[in-house]
């Protein structure tokens, strides 16, 4: 279809908008309802311009004119994606100091409850390593029950050793304990408390949980089947404790 055919249909269209009357007849009859709203007459162009030549105008401009929505896409700013980085190595727990020195220990050690020996029977592991760091001179590959118990107290701001400097022998801990007047020899009527060191002569050190209603003693033992372990023992069995409230 030719430029001249579009634009007569487009003064065929505007004469029939600007006389209605001459298209659909001057008795013809109404369907019902609501009539619409009245469109008004589109306003000339200046310079007394037809619709015609303003459409044919305003085409033309907008084929030379890039749209605001191309121009936008075109200089967006791509927006960064953000991510939390995720830590690795050994992380000392953290817990918030509440309660007594005691209590503070017992929270530190269940913290570390299952951390076992890679490969079982080997007193080494990453976790284990860092028990050592709380005690001067500790040997690697050596039996770790005392190292934990160090670690443990040292954590809860009660180092054990008359410099604070760790003990890594159950005999050493309760040297320490009867110089400073923590020692409590195990006999009838003695209740530990949470957090109190529990010693089995120069053997194995372990840490009180709770006492049981029945006078059982609930622990948590470091190296006790090659793990950190909850146990429980009977009143009877250990020599001695430690205070540490």
């Amino acid at each position: 279809m030719s430029v001249e055919s579009v634009l007569a249909r487009v003064v065929a269209i505007e004469q029939a908008i600007a006389n209605p009357a001459a298209l659909i007849g001057a008795n013809a009859t109404g369907t019902g309802g609501t009539a619409a709203p009245v469109a008004s007459e589109p306003t000339q162009a200046a310079g007394g311009a037809s619709f015609a030549q303003a459409l044919q105008s305003a085409s033309a401009s907008q084929a030379s004119t890039p749209s605001a929505s191309a121009s936008q896409a075109s200089t967006a700013t791509p927006i960064a994606s953000t991510g939390a980085m995720a830590s690795t190595g050994e992380v000392t727990p953290s817990i918030a100091p509440t309660g007594s020195p005691g209590q503070q220990i017992v929270k530190i050690a269940e913290s570390q409850l299952g951390q076992a020996e890679e490969p079982l029977g080997s007193n080494e592991s990453p976790a284990i390593a860092m028990y050592r760091t709380a005690t001067a001179g500790a040997i690697p590959g050596a039996p770790w029950c005392a190292y934990f118990a160090s670690w443990a107290a040292r954590q809860a701001g009660e180092p054990l050793g008359a410099h604070g400097e760790g003990l890594g022998a159950v005999s050493q801990i309760w040297e320490w304990a009867q110089s400073t007047g923590r020692a409590i020899p195990n006999g009838p009527g003695v209740t530990p408390q949470p957090g109190d060191l529990i010693v089995f002569g120069d053997q194995h050190v372990g840490i009180v949980r709770d006492v049981l209603p029945n006078g059982d003693i609930q622990t948590i033992e470091g190296n006790y089947e090659n793990k950190v372990s909850a146990n429980v023992r009977t009143p009877t069995e250990a020599t001695g404790y430690v205070n540490m409230n």
